[in-house]
């Protein structure tokens, strides 16, 4: 009987080692294949990571990486191990075509033991040795259709080839769950960026030029104004009386600027004294005061890269608007308590309804700030000097109202007539409150004369308003006119003369006195 040697390995030891070796490579790749889908955050990079790692420890070269165009169906080539080859983005397999189609549609691995014997296959990246294996498989995520195909060129051997199948399917499924993470990630941006669009589109509609309402001559001055200075950097300031919608042009300016993406910061100069403005606007460090409990941020910087508003510029204490002058001219400035200086670009909107000019004569407002502030000025007109737009302005504000409320409201002629003939001390934001409160006490839903004038509005004609305001005709012929707002239109032609007013309707003093009555109008007394 012969005895072997332990010493000498026999030819099955051999085979044995070498299978172990074998082993050890394939664990150490897809230790190292799993590091680099779980660390990396570029798709691309982390595929020729992958096929480099496999042509380094794994013994398989070439390594392709092709996934499914979600849009044509077709296989694109996303990643190949030899980077040099291009342009291999371009390379591309219908279904079924050539080997990597095939192997999509059959959805099962594919071993060729000498790709040059085989007729299908296409060549199209030019780098396969054709007097070597290929082996291909499906990329799948979960039991649903491949997705993509992971292919390579291993080294020939005895029992290697089915070894590297199993291998490579091994590592598709690694990939497979990197191609689901990252479509995943790709929609939730593709979302978000949707979602930040809206949210612009929104923003942009919900401050841009349409809810600046007006048709009248001083408001297209405003308008070209505003349209041109958005174009620039320029510092503007907006002047006029309190609620005349200095805010929305300030809105309008940076939503249709360069800047629009970036941060609108707002700031009311007149609500906070000097040392909580200073705060506010500079931010402050840590322990700087009592209450400083952490570092915070200014609303300079805040703005930074935006722009920021500065509304009643006018009521700064002469004290700090140095501290806002140097800010203004350096474009620096250091938080309260600290000592580093802080560089921001910010584009300043001013706003205020005082009257600088006198400030400054009277040596309550710097010279050199109002010179600052006052580069590119826009002036907002009273809505007394405007009373053209309040038919506009009312149907906007009622739009506006209705949303709020959650139900159709409308507004009759003869209600904006009684709001054309006030004087509006209080501007649009006078005639908005009035309008809500019109609103509130509308049962129907139908704002009209006897509405506004429950909310405690004189319905008179103001000083200084245009008598051809008051006088405006309404055609009586109208069809659209119901009877009781024809009746109120010919009584205010009339002057709520009812007899004058009878003979503009055709009808009888009598026939006129049953129509007040039985349509509830209340009379005007002159």
């Amino acid at each position: 009987m012969t005895q072997v040697r332990k010493d000498i390995p026999t030819r099955g030891q051999e085979h044995a080692d070498d299978l172990v070796e074998l082993l050890e490579d394939e664990l150490n790749a897809l230790y190292a294949v799993s590091r680099v889908l779980s660390h990396s955050l570029n798709f691309r990079e982390t595929l020729w990571g992958v096929l480099k790692i496999l042509n380094d420890i794994g013994g398989l070269h070439y390594g392709m990486v092709c996934l499914v165009d979600q849009d044509s169906g077709e296989l694109l080539v996303s990643a190949i191990h030899e980077q040099d080859v291009k342009p291999f983005e371009k390379v591309r397999y219908r279904p079924g075509e050539g080997v990597v189609g095939t192997i999509l549609t059959r959805d099962e691995p594919w071993i060729v033991p000498r790709i040059g014997d085989e007729p299908r296959f296409l060549d199209r990246l030019g780098v396969y040795n054709p007097d070597l294996p290929f082996i291909g498989v499906p990329i799948r995520i979960g039991e649903a259709e491949p997705v993509g195909v992971f292919a390579a060129q291993p080294s020939p051997g005895d029992f290697t080839l089915s070894r590297h199948a199993r291998f490579l399917e091994m590592v598709a499924n690694l990939i497979g769950q990197s191609v689901r993470l990252g479509r995943s990630v790709a929609q939730k941006q593709q979302e978000l960026k949707d979602e930040r669009d809206n949210l612009r589109r929104q923003v942009k509609g919900e401050h841009g030029f349409s809810n600046i309402v007006g048709h009248t001559h001083v408001m297209k001055v405003v308008f070209d104004q505003v349209r041109q200075v958005a174009k620039w950097n320029t510092t503007v300031l907006i002047r006029g009386e309190s609620g005349t919608g200095k805010e929305l042009v300030a809105n309008a300016i940076h939503y249709n600027s360069a800047r629009s993406s970036r941060p609108f910061v707002r700031l009311n100069c007149a609500a906070l004294p000097d040392n909580l403005l200073e705060s506010e606007l500079f931010g402050h460090e840590k322990g700087a005061f009592t209450g400083a409990v952490s570092m915070r941020k200014g609303r300079f910087e805040e703005a930074d890269g935006g722009t920021l508003f500065l509304d009643e510029i006018g009521e700064i204490s002469p004290a700090f608007q140095a501290k806002l002058l140097r800010i203004l001219q350096e474009g620096e400035f250091e938080r309260v308590g600290g000592s580093r200086t802080i560089k921001v670009d910010v584009r300043i909107i001013a706003a205020t309804n005082r009257d600088l000019e006198s400030e400054v004569q009277s040596a309550s407002f710097r010279e050199d700030l109002y010179y600052r502030l006052n580069v590119m000025p826009i002036y907002m007109p009273a809505l007394r000097e405007r009373a053209e737009d309040i038919p506009d302005l009312s149907g906007f504000l009622v739009n506006k109202i209705a949303k709020a409320q959650g139900r159709e409201l409308g507004i009759t002629d003869s209600a904006i007539r009684v709001l054309m003939r006030h004087g509006w001390p209080g501007n649009v934001r006078e005639l908005e409150n009035c309008l809500e409160r019109a609103a509130v006490m509308s049962r129907d839903g139908t704002i009209d004369r006897d509405v506004i004038n429950l909310t405690g509005l004189e319905d008179k004609l103001q000083p200084g308003m245009g008598t051809g305001l008051s006088n405006s005709k309404v055609d009586l012929n109208d069809p659209n006119l119901d009877e009781k707002e024809r009746v109120i239109a010919a009584l205010e032609e009339a002057g709520w003369v009812q007899a004058k007013a009878a003979r503009l309707l055709n009808m009888t003093p009598r026939q006129i006195a049953y129509r007040i009555q039985t349509l509830g109008i209340r009379v005007r007394q002159i």
